[in-house]
């Protein structure tokens, strides 16, 4: 449906490779987060009937990836860890524009924009992995990020108009590329 403008590159790849057990750590505080979000939508519009139902499922499904990190975790014997402030999710999170559609569209979208981070970062890292249940957790996960992405946008066009909503990801797109380039290279998903 569309396509990030910023490229992770192997540098972060090698990063996540060095220190598995803390992007683990950061994985499964941002699948949480992730169904907190989906609750906190469909909490928010109740009204949007389509909407809700597919929040319902994300929450669900996200929840689901973080009972599958977290036994990843405990097979190593490494805590959960606490929940930091991700600087990426702030910076991209600030793009929120205020007026009750307008938050709405741009809540979608970023988080259409989100989710296909994840889908370039997890698919990454299960090419990274050796053969095995780890690579084939990740490649599973990578997919479904993928289609939570096209998700969010096709909830973009449900409920507002479909050019502001393009012109809108166009905007969102470059704004976080650039949030991207100026981040540091850490064994974190953002």
């Amino acid at each position: 449906m569309f396509e990030l403008k910023h490229h992770t590159g192997q540098d972060w790849v090698d990063a996540v490779m060095a220190d598995f057990n803390l992007f683990l750590q950061d994985h499964a505080a941002a699948e949480k987060k992730a169904s907190g979000m989906a609750m906190a939508m469909l909490s928010h519009y109740p009204d949007k009937a389509k909407l809700v139902r597919a929040m319902t499922d994300l929450a669900i499904e996200e929840l689901i990836h973080f009972k599958q990190v977290l036994k990843l975790l405990v097979a190593r014997d490494v805590t959960l860890g606490q929940d930091k402030k991700d600087p990426y999710i702030t910076q991209i999170r600030a793009l929120f524009r205020n007026g009750t559609s307008k938050f709405m569209m741009d809540r979608l979208l970023v988080a259409a924009v989100i989710e296909a981070r994840g889908y370039e970062k997890f698919w990454l890292v299960s090419q990274a992995l050796p053969e095995g249940k780890d690579k084939d957790l990740y490649e599973a996960i990578a997919k479904s990020e993928e289609k939570h992405k096209n998700l969010f946008v096709e909830l973009a066009y449900e409920y507002c108009d479909k050019e502001e909503v393009d012109q809108r990801l166009e905007e969102i797109l470059i704004a976080e590329a650039e949030i991207c380039a100026g981040l540091p290279i850490r064994a974190v998903l953002h």
